[in-house]
């Protein structure tokens, strides 16, 4: 990317974003980092407890700690998301991804990590394990009603619109 362009994307990034307050747990621990001028996520880096490898089998999940803990304004939410090369070259993944951060957590940031693949994927210390991106959340008012407007869709649910 040429700097003129680089210098034009990061301007045109808003300059009203939310502030994140980050506690660092552990001497280890590295604050999330966003890797370019136009990246959605910033990377989460392991920072197990006892600064040894994680392995996690195949098939297995294992909780990954961060090593920091964080305020999100209210308003906004965390959304913790696979990175795309763990899950393309070795099949490592989040189980439930999005995992939503909620801003009145206060507990270190923990990430679920699944091995798909067939051979033990080893999770070093340091290693940029997941992104996280804040969002904006809306929070709906509830309303109990007898019938709901008809659509198109109707009752079509999984696969129904096609592939």
């Amino acid at each position: 990317m040429r700097a003129e362009a680089a210098h034009a994307m990061t301007d045109a990034l808003p300059t009203d974003r939310p502030r994140l307050l980050i506690r660092l747990l552990h001497p280890q621990a590295r604050t999330p980092t966003y890797q370019s001028a136009g990246a959605a996520g910033m990377d989460l880096g392991a920072c197990p407890h006892d600064g040894a490898n994680v392995i996690i089998p195949p098939g297995e999940v294992r909780m990954i700690p961060c090593g920091f803990a964080m305020c999100i304004p209210p308003g906004f939410e965390g959304q913790v998301r696979p990175r795309s090369g763990l899950a393309s070259r070795h099949r490592v993944t989040l189980p439930n991804t999005p995992g939503t951060i909620d801003c009145d957590y206060r507990g270190e940031v923990m990430v679920p990590l699944i091995n798909l693949g067939a051979a033990p994927f080893v999770v070093e210390p340091g290693m940029r394990i997941a992104q996280l991106v804040i969002a904006p959340v809306a929070r709906a008012e509830i309303e109990v009603c007898e019938s709901l407007d008809q659509t198109t869709r109707g009752e079509g649910g999984f696969g129904s619109t096609g592939l």
